[in-house]
């Protein structure tokens, strides 16, 4: 099996594959495209986890196109696999979906008020515009058109053929479950579920009793899978099967038949031969004795092909949510990130990170401190102060070989835009004129420069934070809490409101709220802070916090102020 370059400080991962890739193709098929593939299936909503499927392969195809060589990067949709279970939590659906299981995705009604032909092009569709925003260049394949028209004839002729040859290779592991290695957490249901997306969850691997058979026919009655091959020869290619479920039956010539498919175990490895694929990553599940990839590349064999580079890849999570599963609804999908983040921020989270590292995608307040990280990371690019790792990751965020992806013209920080949102509701003359005053010498003078990650950051707000967590401003001043106040809490006001008129603005406002406790103890406002200070900071803020909003806790002071204005903050403040 081909082994994956050593690391190196010198280059990033993507470099690193892209050049095993590139002289693995050249060995293989010189002078032919370079063949990288992904697998997903469309059994119910496609996750972030499946993404990584995608983004891997896609990320050395696109560095391999950008030094010049012509790459296709395959999208298998496994749409021709059976339809396992009712997912839970899909719209649309309930649960009179389970009378087709068994039947290939493609035959299952689409969930009611879809406006898709089946089950898999519902599921693909929310996929393909998602690829599409995040610069995915890809070549489709549609298993289903693949088995139906007749294109894997001679490979289903040849595995049956050679059963004999795959049985003793699957044989090998059949009665071989090896228990977890050490620190090696047990594989659990999820997991196992995840790896549907890709094709590799456990199936019949076609033993029957009366023989091994690696091919599963649909039923020519009911159309599901719950068939048992009980016969076959290889002079006639005559094959007979019966339905365990309507109990059909018929003797059919497989050399002319086209409504079945390989099991799965033969089905990978012979695409791997047929489309001469050279890089595919997978899940962190086919690292196991026995599993699809691993049992994959002794089956190759038979076909006259070789094991692509198989990187494994970890599993993708979700802050404050457990490992996903494209079989239970209600997981996020590349769709959902995408309206709370751009497509740069979504591609770095991949490429900054090398296929065997797990990480999580933030849907929580975690998002706002990721925008940081890449506004900073931006900054150092710009200034020529970026390490090369973190600038070739950058680069494959920011840009494919195709160019540039849009992006927004004047990328204000997502708290600050979030924060605003949050206040106003998405008024838009009303965040005109927040924004607008952020900076007085270079007012922002329409929403188009700040979006789309405006957009996203209004999303956020009102699809990811809770109604109880979101800021409310007083209607009228807490004169209970104003009368409350000692000398020096209405001292502090009165220095706050003094200095609004001459810092109106993001930069001045923040030096105003954070000056006034060290004017309070007798310090000049440009003093660095003091442990003492900071406490005094802390409980001014939170005063400020709990006249304008009723909570000690909000959006940063400055922007808060600039959202209720200066009148409003005047009459909470009780001027």
């Amino acid at each position: 099996m081909p082994t994956v370059a050593q690391s190196s400080t010198e280059t990033d991962w993507v470099s690193r594959f892209a050049d095993e890739v590139i002289a693995e193709s050249e060995r293989r098929a010189p002078g032919k495209p370079v063949v990288v593939a992904s697998g997903l299936s469309p059994s119910g909503p496609i996750h972030l986890g499946n993404l990584r499927e995608v983004m891997t392969p896609h990320l050395v195809a696109d560095e391999i196109r950008r030094r010049g060589h012509e790459v296709r990067h395959l999208i298998s949709w496994d749409d021709y696999d059976r339809y396992r279970k009712v997912p839970n939590g899909v719209d649309g659906v309930d649960e009179s979906w389970a009378e087709h299981i068994g039947r290939p995705l493609t035959a299952v009604p689409a969930p009611k008020g879809s406006p898709h032909a089946n089950w898999a092009e519902h599921f693909k569709a929310a996929m393909t515009e998602s690829l599409a925003e995040l610069g995915v260049e890809y070549d489709p394949i549609s298993q289903t058109e693949q088995y139906t028209s007749g294109a894997y004839r001679e490979q289903i002729l040849h595995a049956m053929k050679h059963r004999g040859d795959i049985d003793a290779i699957l044989a090998q592991y059949r009665t071989k479950k090896a228990p977890p290695k050490k620190g090696q957490k047990p594989v659990d249901e999820a997991e196992l579920e995840a790896a549907e997306g890709s094709g590799a969850a456990a199936e019949d691997d076609g033993a029957t009793s009366a023989g091994y058979f690696p091919y599963k026919p649909y039923c020519g009655s009911c159309n599901k899978d719950l068939t048992t091959v009980t016969a076959y020869d290889d002079e006639t290619t005559e094959l007979a099967y019966r339905c365990t479920v309507c109990d059909f039956a018929e003797t059919v010539r497989l050399s002319e038949f086209n409504r079945g498919k390989l099991v799965w175990k033969v089905d990978w490895p012979m695409r791997w031969a047929y489309e001469g694929v050279i890089f595919e990553p997978s899940g962190v599940d086919h690292s196991s004795p026995g599993s699809s990839f691993q049992v994959g590349g002794q089956i190759v064999g038979i076909f006259d092909g070789e094991q692509p580079i198989g990187p494994m890849y970890a599993f993708v999570g979700i802050s404050g949510m457990a490992k996903m599963s494209s079989s239970r609804g209600g997981v996020p999908t590349p769709a959902d990130a995408l309206k709370i983040m751009e497509p740069q921020l979504l591609r770095w989270l991949y490429a900054r990170r090398r296929p065997n590292q797990s990480f999580k995608i933030a849907f929580d307040q975690e998002i706002q401190r990721l925008y940081d990280e890449w506004d900073k990371l931006e900054g150092k690019v710009a200034d020529g102060s970026v390490l090369p790792a973190d600038a070739a990751a950058h680069s494959r965020a920011a840009r494919t070989a195709a160019g540039e992806l849009a992006r927004t013209p004047r990328p204000l920080p997502y708290r600050t835009l979030a924060s605003v949102a949050d206040i106003t509701g998405g008024t838009e003359d009303q965040t005109l004129r927040i924004l607008s005053e952020l900076d007085p010498e270079n007012p922002v003078t329409t929403l188009d420069e700040v979006r789309p990650r405006l957009d996203r950051a209004e999303n956020w707000i009102s699809t990811q934070v809770p109604a109880e967590a979101r800021t409310v401003v007083r209607a009228e001043p807490d004169t209970e809490l104003l009368g409350s106040l000692d000398d020096e809490g209405r001292e502090s006001l009165r220095l706050l409101l003094e200095g609004l008129d001459t810092h109106w603005s993001l930069d001045g406002l923040t030096t105003l709220v954070y000056g006034v406790p060290k004017v309070m103890a007798g310090l000049d406002p440009a003093a660095k802070p003091t442990p003492e200070l900071k406490v005094a900071q802390r409980a001014f803020f939170a005063l400020l916090y709990r006249l304008l909003v009723s909570r000690e806790t909000g959006p940063r002071l400055p922007t808060l102020l600039l959202a209720v204005g200066a009148d409003r903050v005047r009459k909470l403040l009780g001027s």
